[in-house]
């Protein structure tokens, strides 16, 4: 527990009073009305975590709508998600981001020159629900779908510091302690030994630190799924669409956002599915990494002119794996202080995976170094002014 502030604001949770929070903000959602975007995968309906958040969201009678952009392979599985859903109480809309109906739109859409067919995954799901979600909300907080310490707190707290009109906040983003007590395991893989040691890394690298990656290591957790934000800034962003995601958020909001107006909030212990390392590139947490560097990579050579080329992928990949092993040792430290778990071999095997998949990734960006992002909704309704509309009447539609 500490009270520490640095560049980024943070509010900690010393002594919340959850009622009176859960109050405040209900009273300032009847102002400014709130939504939630809740993405997700037909899989995870057979989650464990999801009847929990269920029951959580149920608890926030101030929120004006849950949004849940879905990734399902046919109408049966629409279905069985629309039905599972039924125990919502609070307003709600069901996604299908690939299903006949929306793509129909984005067909229209790429008649009028945006090609939006061409992006797969979460970013374009966040990306389709933050549109439609901006229609008639003044903020939008977002969570993923298998947070298994789920509670009424976590939307509230992402919310809290935007709708309070005394704080005023354009973004908040949601860190917390990727720990399992039960288990007594330690999370946060990616993390801890890729993007942590990889932004030391590029500090070296480049000489100096420059002002993103400043600014990225001033969060406790830059690469959360849990954050929120004004509905404005919701229209205001490109978004990669893969898992680069949480990287292009933090991006936009550099770029669009003065620091006095953002903040992080703590959101305690949290524990959501842990994917696999992944046998290939393409999969798991070896995947997840090498989006992350390509989108790193894309906004350091256009916020900060930084130079790459085959040996400067080398010498990054040489001070990662230093600061890597370091943080391993760190981390283990910290394992024995509290008793927890911990294999530093796995780790170990695990640093020496994504460092190889470093180079993979980093070539492969500079032979394709442009198209990976999704245009905002401010040119997509320059290009058709009713579309966020269309897609919200096609959704409504679809939940009939």
């Amino acid at each position: 527990m500490d009270i520490k502030q640095d560049e980024i604001t943070t509010l900690h949770d010393l002594c919340t009073d959850k009622k009176k929070l859960m109050r405040t903000v209900s009273d300032a959602a009847a102002e400014r009305p709130v939504s939630v975007i809740m993405p997700m995968l037909y899989r995870e309906i057979k989650n464990d975590a999801l009847e929990n958040i269920i029951k959580g969201l149920n608890k926030c009678t101030y929120i004006n709508e849950v949004v849940i952009p879905l990734a399902a392979k046919d109408e049966k599985q629409f279905r069985q998600v629309k039905r599972f859903f039924k125990s919502l109480e609070v307003p709600k809309l069901v996604m299908w981001c690939n299903g006949p109906k929306v793509e129909e739109v984005l067909k229209e859409l790429k008649g009028s020159g945006l090609d939006l067919l061409k992006y797969r995954g979460k970013g374009r799901d966040v990306w389709l629900a933050m549109g439609v979600a901006s229609l008639n909300s003044y903020a939008i907080a977002l969570h993923d779908a298998d947070v298994l310490h789920y509670d009424k707190m976590i939307p509230t707290k992402l919310l809290y510091p935007i709708v309070e009109p005394e704080l005023d906040f354009k973004f908040n983003k949601g860190y917390y302690a990727r720990v399992n007590l039960e288990k007594r395991v330690m999370y946060g893989r990616v993390f801890r030994l890729f993007l942590h040691p990889l932004l030391r890394a590029f500090v070296d690298n480049m000489d100096h630190e420059t002002e993103f990656v400043r600014f990225l290591r001033s969060f406790r957790y830059p690469i959360s799924g849990e954050f929120a934000l004004t509905s404005d800034l919701a229209r205001d962003v490109d978004l990669p669409g893969d898992w680069g995601i949480e990287i292009g958020i933090m991006a936009e909001m550099y770029r669009n956002v003065t620091m006095k107006r953002i903040c992080q909030t703590d959101l305690g212990f949290y524990d959501h599915k842990h994917q696999k390392i992944g046998s290939t590139n393409e999969k798991g947490l070896t995947k997840m990494t090498g989006d992350i560097l390509k989108t790193l990579l894309r906004v350091l050579i256009e916020e900060d002119k930084m130079q790459i080329s085959r040996e400067s992928l080398i010498s990054l990949r040489v001070l990662y794996h230093k600061y890597a092993s370091e943080s391993i040792r760190k981390y283990h430290a910290d394992a024995r202080f509290n008793d927890l778990r911990y294999d530093r071999h796995i780790e170990e095997n695990m640093v020496e995976k994504f460092s190889r998949h470093l180079m993979d990734a980093g070539i492969s960006y500079m032979r394709k170094p442009v198209g990976t992002r999704i245009p905002d909704w401010l040119r997509t309704i320059s290009a058709r002014k009713k579309i966020r509309e269309q897609l919200r009447d096609v959704v409504i539609a679809d939940n009939e």
